[in-house]
């Protein structure tokens, strides 16, 4: 299965270029794998760039789990990222599934220094 980078997820999600929009649905319409990273990475485009709030983010990476041409490394992974992201509006997507990747693998508590992050369980606040 082939690979698929941020920007094109981003394409898809802001449908901001109509051109690189189709060849971004052209692409994906064989089926593509999405890495955790790319996954991460694109939330915070859309949080950062795009100022994309909390629900669309969530919506975002609902639509990414449901579609039947994306599959999404560790989707248990995304799928309990994104329910404690749901839960934590103050939190990043990202750092929701720096957590549960690390509980997927068996390594909590996850230090941090983030007082909000801190607030989950399965991390240490230092």
């Amino acid at each position: 299965m082939r690979a698929v980078d941020t920007n094109v997820l981003v394409r898809l999600i802001v449908r901001d270029d109509e051109r690189q929009v189709a060849a971004a649905h052209a692409f994906i319409a064989r089926g593509v794998w999405v890495p955790l990273f790319v996954l991460a990475e694109t939330m915070w485009v859309l949080r950062t760039a795009y100022r994309v709030d909390h629900d669309a983010i969530s919506l975002a990476v609902e639509m990414l789990i449901e579609n039947p041409t994306v599959t999404l490394q560790d989707v248990d992974v995304v799928i309990a990222a994104l329910e404690q992201y749901r839960l934590a509006p103050s939190l990043g997507f990202s750092d929701c599934m720096l957590l549960e990747i690390a509980r997927k693998e068996g390594h909590l508590p996850l230090g941090t220094f983030d007082r909000k992050l801190s607030r989950l369980e399965g991390t240490e606040r230092l």
